[in-house]
């Protein structure tokens, strides 16, 4: 099968779970990958990958998620994707010339649609679709945003044919034709020896709008030697090591931390959790990560704070209680993976008709025609 793999390009753990499950897709199958800003830069290397528009969060001065900046900054590239204006229509032309038989979409509007209005067969397999298509613990307060963030993911997306949702906490799917996976882990995260060293790992995933003075200030305070990452900043400043973005380099990083603090997305969370690691979430104002960290919390594996409100006191106590955090941690959990290839697997059978595979060529020969 000719398979179209969208990806979602806003931050990078879109990028880490398909990269995860696309090298057993392309010994079976020809895969070109089709993936916005972040996810491209992520995978073009390794992948056979094309670029697409994006449209993500925005933010204002302060470094607060900004819903107006979001919508006026998204409405030209929303109407032309809603519209099929001239750059979908660009989009679409890319992938027609790759002639696909199915598509596979990690929460990629372009990919989605283009299925949908050629009629070909399409799963869908990311994380946001728990929120669309199972019971979800919302907190009470974010109740009603869930269930219009479900259902404008629904309106956005449409409802693929086969649904496969990543999770490190479960949900019971409210339809037929879901599947629940768990964990999905890049061979580097398995691979990794976890231990305990005397420094904590703060991720930012947009971290030129969420690191303010404030926060680093509160990191500064806080005594603890801290290695960040996602700021566009490199070098030792006291207690504080910003790196560079590296894949390898930041797994290790978060096997040989004592406690993880980030924002809540759902990749990030299920690697640490395998790797035994408390969090202290700071999700970003979107209910999704805020469901997320409220199942960190539920765990009893960390405590949830704020970007833009962290002080010392909530800090100091994630420290302090990074045992006790510990403890309900089950290091090593199983990886979602292979279930996750099974169920893409089955939905590809059954839903191209259990045609054979196309030939494959090697990697390195996909990546010179893409």
């Amino acid at each position: 099968m000719r398979i179209a793999y969208g990806v979602m390009g806003y931050g990078r753990g879109h990028a880490m779970r398909s990269s995860a499950v696309l090298p057993d897709l392309m010994k079976e199958h020809e895969v070109r990958v089709f993936a916005g800003r972040d996810a491209y830069q992520a995978m073009h290397e390794r992948f056979p990958c094309e670029e697409l528009p994006v449209i993500g969060y925005q933010y204002d001065a302060s470094g607060r998620l900004s819903t107006p900046l979001t919508l006026a900054r998204n409405a030209r590239l929303t109407a032309d994707l809603l519209g099929r204006g001239a750059i979908t229509r660009g989009v679409y032309d890319r992938i027609d010339a790759f002639r696909p038989d199915i598509v596979i979409s990690d929460s990629e509007s372009w990919t989605h649609r283009y299925a949908q209005h050629r009629r070909l067969p399409r799963i869908g397999f990311d994380h946001v679709g728990i929120m669309a298509y199972c019971d979800c613990d919302f907190a009470p307060e974010d109740w009603l945003k869930g269930r219009r963030d479900a259902a404008g993911y629904r309106a956005f997306m449409g409802v693929p044919d086969r649904i496969i949702i990543s999770s490190f906490y479960e949900a019971r799917p409210r339809m037929p034709g879901v599947t629940l996976v768990g964990t999905i882990l890049r061979d580097n995260v398995l691979a990794a020896r976890p231990s305990n060293q005397d420094y904590l790992l703060a991720y930012f995933n947009k971290g030129g709008h969420q690191f303010s003075t404030r926060l680093e200030t509160v990191l500064r305070a806080s005594g603890e030697r801290i290695i960040v990452y996602g700021v566009n900043r490199r070098g030792i400043s006291g207690n504080l090591t910003f790196k560079a973005p590296s894949n390898d380099g930041f797994v290790q990083d978060l096997a040989h931390c004592k406690g993880l603090i980030a924002t809540s997305g759902n990749q990030l969370l299920s690697e640490a959790l395998h790797l035994g690691k408390p969090v202290l979430t700071l999700p970003e104002d979107v209910v999704e990560q805020r469901l997320n960290a409220r199942a960190v919390t539920r765990m009893g594996v960390g405590l949830q704070g704020s970007l833009t409100r962290l002080d010392l006191s909530l800090l100091g106590e994630f420290a302090a209680r990074l045992d006790e955090f510990r403890s309900p941690v089950r290091p090593g959990q199983p990886d979602g993976r292979p279930a996750a290839l099974a169920a893409l697997q089955q939905g590809i059978t059954e839903l191209t008709g259990g045609r054979p595979a196309v030939e494959v060529a090697s990697p390195q020969a996909a990546s010179r025609r893409g």
